[in-house]
């Protein structure tokens, strides 16, 4: 097969099924962006090169499909780390495409001071990513790309950096490499899976923990009808928001970080983790007790001990292995009790958020009411996004992008890109000021490509979390109370549309319900001061 290096990377993506990349053009990857959307890859230029790897991450999330950054050399490549090290904590497959210096000018051992060069630009990616190679040869371009894909869509999912060098782009390159034969995960042992089934069905009490993995697995329906046999509640973690619908009877839609729903955890007798690694952010730093009996669900054993060690340990894919335990799995009676229960403890949950915060339940509410069906929510690290993370009612799975993997600031807007690719509804974004002016350049990025996203700029004059943290230590607010621009001016400038509201009553719905059903990019910005919630840390109950 005859053409160039670039060329077989774009036939390398097609076969991955990639549609759309995210990156920024450089000298060193200009035949790539030729080469691409050649090939039928839309290739989606950003301002900057952490936008690239935040999109792709958002694309990655809201389709369960491969995301893909290409980006230029040393200062290009190391600009999308920060999106990297987000994607792997959440467990994103994002491929991350760089250019590297040319290589009949590398010398080993030693830094010659070509343009762009880095003495080991892929020692850059080993700690943020599942795994990192460089091509050494145009022939590999196509091998190697396909390879570091389907790492990183292979459970558990991740992030994988391939470094090419970028002479091998324009060269003659044939693919000589028969693609590989993907790898059959690791099949559950059926004793184990018995032992299971056994002591789930003579618990008192078991409750099922579902996290990212669940999700990504699409454990969703498999989860809920287990739950209902069980007639155990399902709390779920950030990364799995959604799994189950929120008239499900035994979803307990809010956050463990709350008394109320930590009861349930408390006297639990048998915890069924599916997919998840009990991180510090959902447990409290491992301030919740380990379970009385824990039987943990996950392709990876270390990832399943590595916090709370399970009693017992079923190694395989979520999904699988959850529609093997539920195969005859008879009815445990207690199924009308136990929603009653959570409908109770959603009551109480809501009615202390309005007592303690009625901003923020104005605010929850007015998203409930007003977005359409299927607008997928994209969250970044600010006060209004940590409500929407604990406490907002997800509709479905991959309907909200939270990057409370790594919690980076600066995710929300430029991940949005990526959610807006996808075709599957609107993104909305909440952000805060601060974090929105993170990545404000991609505003441009968003009216040139007429992207269908809302974002709401929530403005409280700089950084709120760390203000409250200040001010709840007794100490003075130093460097969280920020000189912000006009932004409805600001995104105007851009020609995009915009608008400007105090607080979250009916001028706000009103706003978002119209913004939110508009065919062009919009900005909505909302001047008000949330207290943060039960599920933010210097809230956390447990001490």
């Amino acid at each position: 097969m005859g053409g160039t290096g670039a060329e077989r990377l774009a036939d390398a993506l097609s076969e991955l099924e990639v549609d759309v990349a995210f990156g920024l053009p450089g000298v060193h990857n200009l035949p790539a962006w030729n080469a691409l959307p050649a090939k039928g890859i839309r290739l989606l230029g950003v301002r900057h090169e952490q936008a690239a790897g935040f999109a792709a991450d958002g694309y990655a999330r809201t389709t369960g499909r491969l995301g893909v950054a290409v980006v230029t050399t040393g200062p290009g490549a190391a600009n999308t780390l920060a999106a990297v090290g987000e994607a792997q904590a959440s467990a994103s497959p994002v491929l991350v495409l760089a250019t590297d210096i040319p290589s009949t000018l590398r010398r080993p051992g030693t830094v010659r001071g070509v343009l762009h060069e880095t003495s080991d630009q892929q020692a850059l990616f080993a700690p943020v990513t599942k795994a990192a190679f460089t091509v050494d040869h145009p022939d590999a371009i196509a091998s190697v790309v396909r390879r570091a894909g389907r790492l990183a869509l292979r459970p558990q999912s991740g992030p994988v950096y391939v470094g090419i060098p970028t002479d091998f782009l324009s060269q003659e390159a044939d693919d000589p490499f028969p693609a590989e034969p993907t790898e059959v995960l690791h099949a559950v042992d059926v004793a184990d899976l018995l032992r299971a089934r056994e002591v789930l069905i003579t618990a008192e009490r078991p409750l099922i923990w579902a996290g990212g993995g669940a999700l990504r697995a699409g454990a969703g329906e498999a989860v809920g009808q287990l739950a209902e046999k069980l007639a155990a509640p399902v709390i779920t973690t950030y990364a799995s928001r959604g799994i189950v619908p929120p008239d499900h009877p035994c979803r307990a839609s809010n956050p463990v970080h709350t008394p109320e729903v930590g009861a349930l955890w408390d006297e639990a007798d048998v915890v069924l983790a599916i997919g998840t690694d009990f991180d510090g952010m959902m447990t409290q730093n491992w301030r919740m007790p380990r379970p009385r009996r824990l039987i943990a669900v996950n392709v990876d054993p270390a990832d399943a001990a590595k916090n709370y060690p399970p009693d017992l340990l079923l190694r395989g894919d979520a999904r699988e292995v959850t529609e093997r335990l539920l195969a005859g799995m008879p009815q445990r009676p207690g199924l009308e009790e136990l929603s009653r229960r959570l409908d109770e403890i959603e009551l109480r949950v809501r009615r202390r958020v309005r007592k303690e915060e009625p901003q923020a339940a104005e605010f929850l509410s007015a998203l409930g009411e007003t977005l359409p069906d299927d607008a997928v929510l994209v969250s970044d690290m600010c006060v209004a996004g940590y409500w929407l993370g604990g406490f907002y009612r997800v509709a479905a799975p991959r309907k909200l992008a939270y990057p409370m993997g790594w919690g980076t600031l600066g995710f929300g807007f430029p991940a949005s890109l990526g959610v807006a690719t996808a075709g599957v509804g609107r993104a909305v974004c909440i952000t805060g000021d601060g974090g929105f002016l993170y990545g404000v350049g991609e505003l441009a990025t968003a009216i040139q490509e007429n992207l269908p996203i809302t974002v709401v700029v929530v403005d409280d004059g700089g950084y709120g979390m760390l203000r409250y943290d200040q001010t709840r230590a007794g100490l003075p607010n130093e460097g969280v109370d920020l000189v912000t621009p006009d932004f409805v001016g600001l995104a105007k400038s851009f020609g995009i549309y915009a608008d400007r509201v105090d607080g979250f009553g009916r001028a706000f719905r009103r706003l978002l319900r119209e913004f939110t059903r508009a065919d062009e990019p919009n900005v909505l910005v909302v001047s008000a001061e949330l207290s943060p919630p039960l599920n933010t840390s210097p809230r956390w109950y447990r001490r």
